[in-house]
């Protein structure tokens, strides 16, 4: 599945939620990412944001589609982080 996440965290969290989600998904934007994940990592990333968060402050949310064809993204200004595919 493709998924864009947002996380909005405390400052003392934010650095461990970055690093958590870079092992995941790409980084686009501040606290924003995308990619292709599979269901069983996904949860697994949940799990482990769950853990970094404080639940009554803090927010994660997940945008899910099947595939990115699905999506139409347009971006305006700088592109922050590109996603090349190439081996």
């Amino acid at each position: 599945m493709y998924v864009i996440l947002v996380y909005d965290c405390g400052e003392k969290r934010v650095g461990k939620m970055l690093k958590l989600c870079r092992k995941y998904l790409n980084w686009i934007q501040n606290s924003v990412f995308e990619g292709e994940i599979s269901e069983v990592k996904l949860k697994e990333l949940s799990l482990r944001a769950e853990k970094i968060m404080d639940l009554e402050n803090d927010s994660l949310i997940i945008f899910s589609s099947r595939s990115e064809k699905w999506l139409d993204k347009q971006i305006i200004g700088k592109e922050r982080s590109s996603i090349d595919n190439f081996l």
